[in-house]
């Protein structure tokens, strides 16, 4: 996500690029409409919704200046109530930093345990990714207390800090860290297998090592070399996923990698892929002269130029019961815009992208699911909306 990206100024950009690369506009077929999904809840600049996987029936929102409140989905009329509130530890200085992401562990129910990625003000200009245990008296209150800080990354700017974390189907951690910020990534973060920066890495948590408070899995790509590899890196060349997420069916890694000038992009996210940061943008050579430090760069499933949006938000492929004409379809949206696409796979193995709500209104924080897998949408400016069938637009108000 980019706060700080003007829209009126990037949509006079022309779709094209610096080697006359040219991508058709993404065809406009109208399928889903908003509605608001919880009538009475409202956020104050909320990044990110999420269950805690106990079986409760609580959702749980990130506001970006470092809480996260907890709510009934089944009484969603009653108050939230704040379950962590860290506002001290969580550097504003820049609209990109700030509390950025929330995973449960998958054995939330029996350990309590669940983690944050936030950017700090007590070590400036530094991510951290830590781990808290909720109240031993009551279940929808955190132990402030409790914080055992894994990792940090140090930031040599305040933007592009990543902010997504969650589990995989293979029980470990993963999060994203941007390129470190400025623009054209400078020190070739993406590129450098020696910094966590312009990565997704791989965590476990579950079985510290004798140096660091989290293990290495041993199948992580990097963890035989190139000498000077970092272990916990799974991907590189991206240059600032802001969000990801894995397909609840198929375990697939989806994610949403933001643009520098000219395209933004998504990706399926392979162990050991090469992205292209800063070497290709998109789909197109980015940057005289740079080039990949090793393997070949692994092509996005699909981009848009800057006439449809200036900062993509990744999103999830739907795999929800309540509208199954939605299955399978991989939703994301535009930060900037409001725009909303539907990705399919077609029967020959290509890909459909097409905008699937144009210009909703909405500045696209996050897409977010439930624990049975059904779609919200979070604006940033304070609600949440449910991804529902049909072109026509909601008649429900807030």
């Amino acid at each position: 996500m980019n706060l700080s990206h003007s829209l009126a100024l990037v949509l006079a950009v022309p779709l094209l690029s610096t080697c006359g690369f040219a991508q058709e506009a993404t065809p406009v077929e109208p399928s889903i409409h908003l509605e608001p999904a919880f009538v009475g809840q409202t956020f104050e600049q909320p990044l990110f919704l999420t269950a805690a996987g106990d079986g409760s029936g609580r959702l749980f929102v990130i506001e970006h200046a470092g809480t996260i409140r907890v709510f009934d989905s089944k009484a969603p009329e009653k108050p939230s109530e704040v379950f962590l509130d860290i506002r001290e530890k969580v550097s504003l200085q820049f609209n990109e930093e700030g509390l950025l992401g929330l995973a449960f562990h998958p054995n939330y129910k029996q350990n309590g345990t669940f983690f944050v990625h936030y950017s700090s003000s007590v070590e400036d200009k530094v991510g951290f990714l830590a781990r808290y245990q909720v109240s031993k008296d009551n279940p929808n209150r955190a132990d402030p207390e409790s914080e055992v800080v894994l990792l940090r990354q140090p930031q040599p700017w305040r933007n592009h800090n990543g902010g997504m974390i969650a589990f995989g189907p293979d029980g470990f951690l993963y999060l994203s860290f941007g390129d470190g910020g400025a623009g054209g990534d400078p020190k070739r973060s993406g590129q450098n297998l020696g910094t966590w920066l312009g990565k997704i890495l791989r965590l476990d948590v579950d079985h510290p090592g004798t140096d660091k408070p989290y293990g290495i899995p041993a199948d992580n790509p990097f963890v035989k070399g190139p000498e000077g590899a970092m272990p916990e890196i799974y991907a590189f060349g991206l240059r600032n996923v802001w969000r990801f997420s894995f397909d609840r069916q198929t375990g697939d890694l989806w994610a949403g990698d933001v643009g520098q000038n000219t395209w933004e992009e998504v990706d399926l996210i392979h162990k050991g892929g090469n992205y292209g940061w800063n070497a290709w943008e998109g789909f197109v050579p980015f940057g005289k002269g740079n080039e990949l430090s090793q393997g070949e760069h692994v092509l996005p499933i699909a981009a848009y130029g800057r006439k449809e949006g200036i900062s993509v938000t990744g999103g999830y492929v739907y795999r929800g019961k309540r509208f199954p004409e939605l299955a399978g379809s991989y939703f994301y949206g535009d930060f900037a815009s409001g725009n909303i696409w539907r990705l399919q796979k077609q029967a020959d193995g290509t890909w459909h992208n097409a905008i699937a709500l144009e210009r909703s209104g909405k500045s696209i924080a996050s897409f977010s699911e439930d624990a049975e897998g059904e779609l919200y949408l979070l604006d940033y400016a304070g609600g949440i909306y449910r991804l529902v069938p049909g072109a026509e637009p909601a008649t429900k108000t807030e």
